[in-house]
């Protein structure tokens, strides 16, 4: 090593990596040749690849799959990498220096190529809402290469007049192609960010459920499917045929075979059963070990509730014994064919009649064990069968592995009854609507999604766990809201990533009509007063801010970490100076200079972030600065990472930083290249590292 080394500040070049996955494998298959720059490149030999998976291949066979016009520039769209940062904006966010929430303004595309190093492979759930693709709404167009005009044009990003389409209409020969190419890169990039045990939720309407589904069982799997659910907004009493009021969330894995893998099965609390129970409470401190008395009282308050309480459709749990409130539950196998075996009445002596399906548990023993528990509950002669206790509160041995999707399951973890969640659910949209109207004093959004809704639904898939929550649609916020609400109700630890492109509703607002426009313009109204950018991004990060006051205000942090900040972010261009010249037009040293000088409008903590992408660390990690001999430091993770981006580093600093690498077991310390005087000098801090602190990783920028 003649210098230190250098650190690579580009996002993943997901090609690289898969052809030097190909030379791992097939070393053979890949050779070594020059670019038209005469740059040396890797380069796959397709026949010897096509050879050693001969009994693989298939030749001449058509193969179910999605295709479209654009589909290949598409998928080239998710791999080729880009040359961006993400420069932080203290002053729009919230508790910077303490959230593990981040908020980045730009095109998503984008945003997840840069945040790939860093949350690959880490995040639980995704949830996103993209444009529906019903006519008037945005279609994100990416730039699938910089090359040529005509390579734009071939991949339909600008039209023949060279201008960059913005919306996708009918009129449109390529209506569902666009969206398609638009949605497929991204989805891709989703992919590698879920966990093994993630999942991705996907909204949509019947404009493209059928292209989605079919795209989705391309990108993770037809294997990795689980449902696709429908949500029922309300009839449209105007509709000419029929009131279609209802969107879908289809729901995939990573990897089902992981979930199941780790007997994973998800189950909510059933409605209105925490309320029964803290009835149950009150009464069990009213009247003692009086069993009766709790009964007969919680018959009557059962009674009393209206219809429209979710506690009455649990009325049945009215019995009550020590462990609380319970019902009968068939004992019966279900399916039928089940065990048939003798079971005596207590009282009679007399063999009790056999459920027509047979019996739940597979063999007397297991069936006398549940009556010594008092799980399994006679009649008062043997001409019936006995029942199963099903408790509010179930009990670690009530639950049975039987397949029945009525069955309650429990275990020494459940609180509660639980039920598997179904498929279809209804949520009226106009109270989404009055909610985001209540909290931001206006109609800023159209068509926002319910926040109840969402939470629920992303504790339901979530599994009583926390993990990180993405939205790389984020549009009114509704995500951010539901994770802040779902973390102060259970207690979960949920950081969330949002992106939102700063769309300006100045261009929408030439297009609107209707309420539409009327919404747009009170939008524009509010951010005005704000004195902010006119953005759907602004009022992204309004809405948040005023949800998670709300939310502070309801639920104590002493229940939960209170995280209702966020960090935000701003997709732009490098720190470091363009190359916009060639060896030609300057002399070679004035080119080095070029390329190692950081922008003049750009800081210490701009430079530090992008450090923190291109080796994929956390950019929620706390972070400190101080001064140090003269010279600013910042420190990562308690020390963890140390970065100094000033000019003029001696070897008194040097020494300093690598005593404190050495004693902080520091992993990583970063300069800027152009910080030292010359290579002796970079070289020279190379060698008091190799000395002070031979594990800590140095490398400049």
């Amino acid at each position: 090593m003649t210098k230190l080394d250098k650190l690579e500040l580009q996002s993943a070049d997901v090609t690289r990596r898969n052809v030097e996955a190909l030379a791992a494998l097939f070393p053979h298959v890949v050779t070594e040749g020059l670019d038209s720059d005469g740059k040396l490149i890797h380069q796959v030999d397709f026949e010897a690849l096509r050879q050693e998976l001969s009994d693989y291949v298939i030749e001449g066979k058509e193969v179910y799959q999605i295709d479209w016009p654009g589909k290949l520039a598409a998928e080239f769209a998710s791999n080729a990498p880009i040359t961006k940062t993400l420069r932080p904006n203290l002053g729009d966010s919230i508790d910077f220096d303490t959230t593990k929430n981040l908020f980045i303004e730009g095109d998503n595309l984008e945003a997840m190529k840069l945040l790939q190093e860093s949350y690959l492979g880490k995040v639980r759930l995704i949830y996103i809402d993209p444009p529906y693709n019903t006519g008037g709404d945005l279609v994100y167009r990416d730039n699938f290469s910089s090359s040529t005009q005509e390579f734009l044009w071939k991949s339909h990003q600008v039209n023949e007049a060279g201008e960059k389409l913005v919306s996708n209409t009918e009129s449109n020969g390529r209506f569902h192609s666009d969206w398609l190419s638009m949605i497929y890169p991204r989805l891709r990039l989703a992919k590698r960010f879920l966990a093994q045990d993630g999942v991705i939720l996907v909204s949509i309407d019947d404009a493209e459920q059928a292209s989605l589904r079919r795209l989705m069982d391309e990108v993770f799997g037809e294997q990795n499917f689980l449902a696709q659910l429908v949500w029922e907004k309300g009839r449209k009493n105007d509709a000419k045929f029929f009131s279609v009021g209802h969107e879908y969330v289809m729901v995939y894995a990573k990897s089902q075979s992981t979930l199941r893998e780790r007997k994973t099965a998800w189950r909510e609390e059933k409605p209105g059963a925490r309320e029964i129970w803290d009835e149950y409470l009150r009464l069990r401190e009213k009247h003692g070990k009086n069993d009766a008395a709790i009964e007969t009282d919680l018959s009557a308050w059962f009674r009393a509730l209206p219809a429209s309480d979710p506690s009455k459709k649990w009325a049945r749990y009215k019995r009550v014994d020590a462990n609380g409130p319970w019902r009968d539950q068939d004992i019966s196998w279900p399916g039928g064919n089940g065990p048939r075996y003798e079971i005596l009445h207590p009282v009679t002596k007399k063999a009790c009649k056999i459920p027509e399906r047979g019996w739940i548990y597979g063999d007397p023993e297991k069936m006398q064990q549940m009556i010594d528990l008092g799980v399994v509950v006679f009649r008062d002669d043997e001409t019936e069968p006995p029942f199963r206790k099903a408790h509010l509160r179930p009990l670690d041995y009530e639950a049975v592995a039987d397949g029945d999707d009525e069955a309650d399951t429990g275990g020494q973890d459940a609180e509660l009854a639980t039920q598997v969640r179904g498929s279809y659910f209804y949520k009226q949209s106009q109270v989404s609507v009055r909610h985001l109207r209540d909290l931001m004093g206006a109609k800023v959004f159209n068509n926002p999604k319910d926040h109840e809704i969402l939470s629920r639904l992303f504790e339901y898939v979530l599994g009583g766990k926390g993990g990180i929550v993405m939205d790389f649609f984020a549009g009114s916020g509704t995500t951010a809201e539901a994770v802040f609400d779902l973390c102060a109700r259970s207690g979960l630890n949920c950081p969330v990533i949002l992106v939102q492109l700063p769309e300006p509703l100045e261009d929408n607002l030439k297009s609107a009509t209707g309420s539409a426009k009327t919404t747009i313009q009170n939008a524009i109204k509010l951010l005005n007063e704000l004195d902010k950018p006119l953005t759907i991004a602004e009022l992204t990060k309004i809405r948040i801010q005023k949800a998670g006051e709300q939310i502070l205000a309801r639920h104590s942090p002493s229940d939960w970490n209170g995280d209702v900040g966020f960090r935000t972010f701003t997709v732009d261009t490098s720190n470091f100076t363009d190359i916009t010249t060639t060896p030609d037009t300057v002399n070679q040293e004035a080119l080095l200079d070029l390329v190692e000088s950081v922008k003049g409008d750009r800081g210490g903590l701009d430079v530090l972030f992008e450090v923190l992408l291109a080796w994929g660390l956390d950019l929620a990690a706390p972070i400190s600065a101080e001064t140090v001999l003269g010279h600013q430091v910042y420190s990562v993770e308690d020390g963890a990472l140390l970065a100094c981006f000033d000019d003029q580093l001696d070897e008194v600093l040097i020494h300093e930083l690598a005593l404190r690498a050495a004693a902080d077991t520091t992993q990583k310390v970063v300069f800027k290249d152009a910080g030292f005087a010359s290579d002796a000098a970079a070289i020279n801090a190379h060698q008091v590292f190799e000395q002070l602190s031979p594990d800590t990783t140095v490398k400049v920028i």
